[in-house]
């Protein structure tokens, strides 16, 4: 017995499709990485791998859709004003845990695509408040840079990229941070 085909429902169900298939894809980065079956979110989604191709023609392509939200989260936490240095690590900190794909993406070495670029960017323009403003009080380093800070997140990411569980990689990126501090703080 074959299962029942859903109805092509066509352009109306575009929205849903999309957004479906972000969802799918966030669970599965969080849980496999970057390298996830997109076969695998398709079916998640509940849509083709046409469907799926169709609104993001590579892997990249989903993946900025999925962290788009996590970059907004981080710019309107940077925008608000009283906003530390600390507070924007912390979120940075909460999305590594959560999902590892996101932060590696925004601290591999520079790559081609115009898209990871600008998404650097963009994470590198929102920490360089927060580092001036810790300069400027004295509890940063003068000699810190924002690639110094990509840089550690990146060695978070891939670290926590290893372990297994959200608890452990709760632990270990609070024990890491204790570590790094000694190195950017006065």
């Amino acid at each position: 017995m074959t299962a029942a085909r859903r109805p092509n429902r066509g352009p109306k169900a575009a929205a849903h499709n999309r957004a479906a298939l972000i969802a799918a894809a966030r669970d599965a980065f969080a849980a496999s990485g970057y390298d996830t079956s997109l076969t695998d979110v398709a079916r998640a989604a509940g849509v083709g791998q046409g469907s799926l191709y169709r609104h993001f023609p590579d892997r990249l392509s989903l993946a900025l859709a999925v962290f788009e939200e996590s970059i907004g989260e981080l710019e309107a936490l940077a925008a608000k004003p009283g906003t530390t240095l600390d507070e924007v690590l912390a979120l940075v900190t909460e999305q590594a845990i959560a999902s590892t794909t996101f932060v590696r993406l925004v601290t591999m070495p520079p790559q081609p695509d115009p898209r990871i670029i600008e998404l650097r960017e963009r994470v590198q323009r929102l920490l360089e408040g927060g580092l001036a403003e810790a300069q400027r009080a004295g509890r940063v380093r003068a000699e810190v840079t924002t690639h110094d800070l990509l840089l550690a997140i990146g060695m978070l990411a891939l670290l926590l990229a290893e372990l297994p569980d959200q608890t452990e990689r709760t632990e270990a990126a609070e024990r890491i941070w204790q570590m790094l501090r000694h190195g950017i703080e006065t």
